[in-house]
């Protein structure tokens, strides 16, 4: 088993030298140990250490079992890490100028689309993003956002895999900007947004 570990750390660039700097917890005198890396992609993000008194504790079916357990953590691991640099600090907002006539945003649960005052803007996951960023300014006048919010309001219907949110901002954005110059939304940073408003809004819809 020794040797099939060794080829597995060798493969996902484990150093072989690898030495704690302090001395690891664990049983004064065991007769078993098994190290398996936690990995992301080529990162080591830690190790986990098993042992046991027993001889011959730990087979092959343990190790395959420890190895699938160590990159789901792995990956786990490198998603917060990922939520953690998303809500990094943002540029302060900016002031709130909206002025002019309202404009009327209407809403359609069956499919998410949007029409301003009665033009058609977009539909879809787009669309309901929209309703929520509009709702969400509406109820307590918030125009900052992150990625990270969106992709746990479960109203939305994101895909759990591979849910192309920044895609569906950009196109969101580029909508806005095409048809219509009173709304936007602002990149203000890596994973935040800001919705920015030039004329008031009145919600007509569903959700």
């Amino acid at each position: 088993m020794a040797g099939r570990s060794a080829s597995r750390s060798r493969k996902a660039n484990w150093p072989t030298n690898w030495r704690p700097r302090s001395p690891l917890p664990g049983l004064p005198d065991p007769s078993s140990q098994l190290a398996v890396p936690v990995l992301a992609g080529d990162r080591l993000m830690a190790v986990l250490y098993v042992e046991s008194e027993q001889q011959c504790r730990f087979g092959y079916d343990h190790e395959d079992a420890l190895v699938a357990l160590c990159a789901q953590v792995g990956l786990a691991m490198c998603a917060l890490q990922a939520c953690a640099h998303e809500e990094g600090p943002s540029s302060p907002p900016a002031a709130a100028s909206s002025r002019g006539a309202p404009l009327r945003v209407r809403h359609f649960g069956r499919d998410n689309s949007i029409f301003i005052d009665d033009d058609y803007l977009i539909k879809g996951v787009a669309g309901a993003i929209l309703w929520k960023l509009l709702r969400e300014h509406a109820q307590s006048g918030r125009c900052e956002f992150s990625n990270r919010e969106l992709r746990l309001d479960l109203g939305l219907r994101l895909p759990e895999l591979c849910d192309n949110l920044d895609a569906r901002l950009i196109l969101l954005s580029r909508r806005l900007a095409d048809r219509c110059e009173h709304l936007r939304i602002e990149k203000t940073g890596r994973g935040r947004f800001r919705l920015m408003l030039a004329r008031p809004v009145v919600l007509d819809g569903e959700g």
